[in-house]
């Protein structure tokens, strides 16, 4: 359908239509003006224009040529006039961008608060950075929550979804969508602050799952005792870490190639088996996973302890309803495992990757 330039002026807001209306007498204007210049002083069309322009923005040239009276006359009103006019077409769009800017944040801001099953990140220093770019390479929707405003807007402009906020205060982690996320990694360089986020995250989601970073044994201890569900030192980690390379080198090369690869193709996943599955109730002979989906079960988990988690289950271990199954295979392959036997047959779901936060 043809739609008339008058129509698309009317539908406009009316900001913009004044606007557009200004724009279109101040260029009105220069032509008023190149047409007084080239009658009265008898100028060519160039030297006419440039003496409106430079009256007209006031940029404060020298005139091109002596003015007559009626030149001097007529500057003066075509500069009061279309001056006046420039004033307020800029001052409108001042307006505009500045409304637009605050849409656009409120706008972002209302996306960020209703969020669900995403990650917050408290802390955006260097594990911060780190902790942010494996969930976006694993795909993950996440927020990170920073006090350096500088630093948010850097991630805002990255496509990195970011408020600038006190992960200590209720109406921060409101802010980011506490009460529907599926995690909350706090990682501030202050233990007491990671025990005070903890409490307050705990106390808006009785559900959600803490992951806090400790500089030492006794803060772990008081993270753990405010609600957190895993507490980690990443000097202990760091340390662990490097011991295990050179006791056990064969054992580590074998756990990086695990933990990367994705780069290979394959994955490490966790799978729940949800009510109504066609693996609950079988045994992990009877699903044959190897023929069926192509991949090795390396535990059942079937509560939350550290007990409940079983590793390299035998043919005889028993899938039920509830159970977290870690296995290793292609991603092709486990997604098409959670599809076809971790959900009940009657839905169907894209989201069907589910790591461990």
């Amino acid at each position: 359908m043809f739609v008339t330039p008058r129509r698309q002026l009317r539908d406009r807001s009316p900001q913009r239509r004044e606007i557009t209306y200004s724009t279109l007498f101040l260029t009105a204007w220069m032509g008023v003006g190149t047409v007084g210049y080239a009658v009265l002083e008898g100028w060519g069309p160039l030297d006419s224009l440039y003496m409106a322009f430079i009256t007209l923005t006031t940029i404060g040239f020298t005139e091109v040529r002596e003015l007559s009276n009626a030149g001097r006359v007529f500057t003066i009103l075509f500069a009061t006039i279309g001056i006046g006019f420039l004033a307020l077409v800029a001052a409108r769009w001042t307006t505009l961008l500045v409304a637009g800017t605050l849409i656009r944040n409120r706008r972002r801001m209302f996306r960020i608060k209703n969020m669900r099953n995403h990650y917050i990140i408290c802390g955006y220093g260097r594990v911060g950075k780190d902790v942010t770019d494996l969930l976006l390479r694993a795909g993950k929707s996440l927020v990170v929550l920073d006090k350096n405003e500088k630093l948010i807007k850097h991630l805002s402009e990255n496509g990195i979804d970011a408020l600038s906020g006190d992960a200590t205060h209720d109406s921060a982690l409101l802010s980011v969508g506490i009460k529907n996320a599926s995690a909350l990694i706090t990682l501030l360089p202050d233990d007491a602050q990671n025990v005070y986020v903890t409490l307050v995250a705990r106390e808006n989601n009785p559900e959600l799952f803490i992951l806090a970073r400790a500089s030492d044994a006794a803060s772990r201890r008081r993270i753990l005792q405010a609600g957190a569900s895993k507490v980690v030192s990443p000097v202990q980690v760091g340390a662990e870490r490097m011991a295990q390379v050179v006791l056990r080198p064969h054992v580590d090369q074998f756990m990086s190639y695990v933990l990367q690869a994705d780069d290979l193709g394959l994955s490490m996943e966790q799978v729940v088996i949800e009510e109504g599955a066609p693996l609950a109730g079988k045994t992990l002979k009877e699903a044959d996973f190897r023929r069926n989906w192509e991949t090795i079960v390396i535990a059942i988990v079937k509560g939350d302890s550290d007990q409940d988690m079983h590793f390299y289950p035998g043919p005889d271990a028993l899938i039920e309803v509830g159970n977290i199954l870690i296995v290793l295979g292609s991603i092709e392959m486990i997604g098409k495992l959670i599809k076809e036997g971790c959900l009940p047959r009657k839905r169907t779901s894209d989201n069907i990757l589910q790591k461990s936060p």
